[in-house]
């Protein structure tokens, strides 16, 4: 934006109290341990401390991993054949930031806001946050965990079991600064619809799901197979939140490029999730179902509107979406679909088409992209020339909004 004599004698922007709607919880040890079911609790997942000689990423949620008992310890969850192994990248706040490394690391060395409410509230009081919603971490970002798992009466309760903590233990105290965040069984979208109700009950108002539910070995949007589950979310005013990665596979070039292409690349699936839901239909069957993406960015959207709009004005009878999508696609973007980032000023200059009432901010505590303990400092440099109100939305009044908060 060039600045003009008017801007140039305006007052400085104040950065609200933000409201952050993606940030993470690395499980306390004590999780499934306290919350399942006493006849579940010795076959549910468990935090053994062991040695990790070598970790090594192969994609999506998938590691290779060797052990010696003699090697830097972590501490990891073993549930059925998974040994998920907590790692420093993921819980990397307090650490300087060449040594937010992939390695192995205890709950001891972790900041204990990665994992403990109060903690974590303090952390928010450093940051300028008021407010926070926070995906899984062992579970991954929809709980693919669970829909591998090879027991499923056993993970259904394990679902239930995080849920529950998520509500009462984590947030419970909160005074509505820990925005819940729930899990459904990926496997069932009658279970997943009943389970939405379920915490709908007691005041929840987000949950996980996966972008590119095919990838997971699931059905597509466009199979009407989820319509319950969206029925659900629709009824109880749940936003439909879809983190990246949250369909097990990363954008990548190659299996031998670093991890650092797959970073570059991490908004393509929300690109390829939101072009599958503007011509699925599923926002036109219901209309005040709400989606968000989390963390991944914002910039790339407006280019997407414009080429979906544009398929649809003059490929829509060959494409085979003239009776299922009745207006321009971006419609339903607008209406019904908020977008979030953390460092993206591309998106912040082209913010009238990305959507002003579209657009909500987060700090990805405690990953190696999060801005804290500098959010407020940040934001202020990213949205120092834009007027007031807009930041006050950006901020925190378009996240209060879509989870309803009491703010």
């Amino acid at each position: 934006m060039t600045a003009t004599a008017e801007q140039g004698t305006r007052a400085p922007i104040e950065i609200p109290w933000i409201v952050s709607v993606d940030d993470h919880v690395v499980e306390p040890a004590h999780l499934w341990q306290r919350w399942l079911p006493a006849r579940w609790r010795d076959l549910g997942p468990r935090v053994e401390r062991r040695g990790v000689a070598g970790m090594r990423h192969i994609g999506g949620g998938t590691y290779e991993q060797t052990f010696d008992d003699a090697s830097p310890k972590a501490d990891c969850w073993v549930y059925e054949d998974l040994v998920y192994v907590n790692k420093r990248h993921v819980a990397s706040v307090g650490f300087d930031r060449d040594d937010m490394t992939m390695s192995p690391i205890t709950y001891d060395e972790m900041r204990p806001g990665c994992y403990e409410p109060e903690a974590r509230l303090d952390d928010m009081d450093i940051n300028w946050v008021e407010a926070s919603l926070s995906f899984p971490t062992f579970p991954r970002f929809c709980g693919q965990t669970f829909l591998e798992a090879k027991d499923r009466d056993l993970a259904e309760a394990c679902v239930y079991a995080y849920n529950d903590w998520m509500v009462e233990e984590w947030c419970g105290d909160s005074g509505g600064r820990l925005v819940p965040l729930t899990l459904i069984p990926l496997w069932d979208a009658e279970l997943a619809a009943a389970e939405v109700r379920r915490n709908a009950e007691r005041g929840v108002r987000a949950v996980c799901f996966s972008e590119i539910p095919p990838h997971l070995g699931l059905p597509s949007i466009h199979t009407g197979y989820w319509d319950p589950f969206f029925a659900a979310c629709e009824e109880t005013a749940t936003v439909v939140c879809m983190h990246i990665g949250s369909s097990s596979k990363m954008p990548a070039t190659s299996i031998d490029a670093p991890p650092a292409v797959a970073a570059t690349l991490s908004f393509g699936n929300a690109m390829a999730s939101l072009s599958d839901f503007l011509f699925s239909g599923v926002l036109v069957r219901h209309p005040n179902l709400k989606l968000a993406y989390s963390e991944g960015q914002i910039g790339w959207i407006p280019y997407i509107l414009e080429r979906a709009d544009d398929v649809w004005r003059e490929h829509r009878a060959w494409g085979g979406v003239k009776d299922v999508v009745p207006e321009p696609p971006s419609t339903y973007y607008y209406r019904q679909v908020f977008g979030c980032f953390f460092r993206d000023q591309h998106g912040l200059e082209s913010l009238q088409r990305v959507g002003v009432d579209n657009t909500t901010f987060e700090t990805d505590y405690p990953h190696t992209d999060s801005t804290w303990p500098d959010t407020k400092e940040l934001a202020g440099k990213m949205m120092a020339d834009l007027p007031q109100d807009v930041v006050d939305k950006i901020c925190r009044g378009n996240a209060i909004r879509m989870l309803g908060l009491d703010l």
